[in-house]
């Protein structure tokens, strides 16, 4: 197999999360050990790379020499972003020097990864817009609030388009660097890569850990009461009508603004909802699928089954039997 080498670029920002910086640069240097082992030279030329010769992170318990600055770097084939800690907008303001740079490399054609909260600096750069992406589940309110313009798919693991990758939660991150190694190597290193740290290669979703929790910091009075009164009714019968004439809004304009709002409409918000309960009874566990769904507002076994799959990517029994107390 005659493959190009390529060049690989782990960035290191401020605030970034220092795991995810060495993980990266470990499954690539575990790659280079088994092709050179068979074909005596590197795939890969990996490269740390930051803004300055010097980078303090994780509240000064980590000082980070890159290998190179972006100033002197010209051209990469892959541009790793890392995960991100604290604020993400202040974070990303901290690392603003770095957006000519990485929009640079993508316009001569290299490929860019953020690593679940990367996402917001691959967002920050621009290059995210009209395009859909993945982050941490539980910065998803956060992403649509601030990037509106971006697609986020929060349920997924990995997401690709147009060359530039994001991952979802946390060490969810293991599983787009083993998708780069396949697309780049081949499945069968990917295979032995996964297998020497222990990963699960083909983990897709991250659904089944969504805890749900509505976007409320939108400023909309009337729609933030009808989110409260959803959670605190959500196993009555509650119809769109009903909650725009309690808002004194016509349907339309009740309809425009919530969804404008929570980024859902009101069916899917009240199901979310609804299936949230459902699964923390299902955690418990003491009572069967059918009680529990009765206790949310459902009624017919098979919508219910096929909306709590829909949303966590697992039947409530499979659910139940993975996360039962």
């Amino acid at each position: 197999m005659n493959l190009k080498r390529k060049h690989i670029s782990i960035l290191v920002m401020k605030n970034a999360n220092y795991a995810s910086v060495v993980d990266a640069r470990a499954v690539f240097r575990k790659v280079n050990e088994i092709w050179k082992a068979e074909h005596k030279k590197d795939i890969f030329h990996i490269q740390v790379v930051g803004d300055t010769e010097n980078i303090v992170i994780e509240d000064g318990l980590v000082h980070i020499k890159p290998d190179i600055t972006t100033s002197a770097l010209e051209k990469t084939d892959l541009i790793i972003i890392p995960s991100i800690r604290g604020d993400m907008i202040s974070s990303n303001h901290g690392n603003r020097f770095l957006v000519d740079w990485i929009i640079r490399q993508y316009q001569r054609n290299a490929e860019v990864a953020s690593l679940c909260t990367g996402a917001f600096m691959l967002a920050f750069t621009g290059l995210l817009k009209g395009k859909k992406c993945t982050t941490h589940w539980q910065y998803a309110n956060e992403f649509r609030f601030f990037y509106p313009d971006v697609t986020l798919i929060d349920e997924k693991i990995i997401v690709e388009q147009n060359g530039l990758y994001s991952s979802g939660g946390s060490t969810a991150y293991w599983n787009l660097l083993l998708f780069l190694i396949e697309k780049y190597v081949s499945r069968e290193v990917a295979i032995l890569v996964a297998k020497y740290f222990v990963v699960n290669l083909d983990k897709m979703v991250q659904a089944p850990f969504i805890v749900f929790n509505g976007l409320k910091d939108h400023g909309d009075k009337d729609v933030l009461k009808a989110q409260e009164f959803i959670e605190k009714n959500y196993v009555e019968r509650i119809t769109v009508e009903d909650l725009a004439e309690r808002s004194f809004l016509t349907r339309r304009t009740f309809e425009r603004r919530f969804k404008k709002a929570t980024h859902c409409t009101v069916l899917e918000y009240l199901q979310k909802v609804r299936i949230e309960a459902s699964k923390k009874g299902l955690e418990i566990g003491r009572k069967s699928v059918d009680e529990i769904m009765l206790s949310v507002g459902y009624f017919d076994s098979q919508t219910y089954r096929e909306l709590f799959k829909k949303i966590t990517g697992l039947t409530p029994i499979e659910y139940r039997d993975k996360y039962k107390k």
